[in-house]
């Protein structure tokens, strides 16, 4: 009696074991279905370039009233067209840097409405700014601001580059 009781709770263990892994195919079948229908998230690259045009040896000191030429760099990836305007700013050690605008900083240049399509890179023309006083972290910002065709202006993102300014 005892080894078919045995054998009966085998079977139900059996049974329920297999409709477990039925349903635990089903669903991780389905997670898969799920990521490759849904497509990934777009972004947008942002970046300073130094004056060749490249992303390395930034300046860190200049001298006073003497020119930094650097690019801004913009890269469209949301699967839409994306419009735009770069706004730069000069900054100093009071200068709030975040997530946000940037607080406690001087607008210095603001280009023009720019759109580009999905999967297009755009360089800036050069900006020179230069500093009429010595002084330590001193602070060029670039701040991208989306300008969608409907509502307002927004803020997007922030790069900056700190600079030692010396006296000739």
């Amino acid at each position: 009696m005892e080894i078919s009781n045995l054998k009966k709770n085998y079977k139900e263990f059996e049974n329920i074991l297999k409709i477990l892994l039925i349903i635990g195919i089903i669903i991780i079948s389905g997670f898969i279905i799920y990521a490759l229908l849904t497509p990934e998230p777009g972004y947008i690259t942002f970046g300073v370039l130094n004056s060749e045009k490249k992303a390395e040896n930034y300046p860190t000191n200049a001298t006073t009233g003497v020119n930094v030429t650097f690019y801004v760099s913009v890269g469209n990836y949301l699967n839409r067209d994306f419009s735009f305007h770069i706004e730069i700013l000069k900054g100093n050690n009071d200068t709030i840097l975040g997530p946000s605008p940037s607080l406690n900083a001087t607008s210095f240049v603001n280009s023009s409405i720019i759109t580009l399509p999905h999967s297009v890179d755009w360089i800036s023309g050069a900006f020179n700014v230069s500093f009429p006083e010595a002084g330590t972290n001193q602070i060029i910002i670039a701040e991208l601001w989306e300008n969608p065709s409907v509502g307002i202006r927004r803020f997007y993102d922030v790069v900056f580059l700190r600079l030692n300014i010396t006296s000739e």
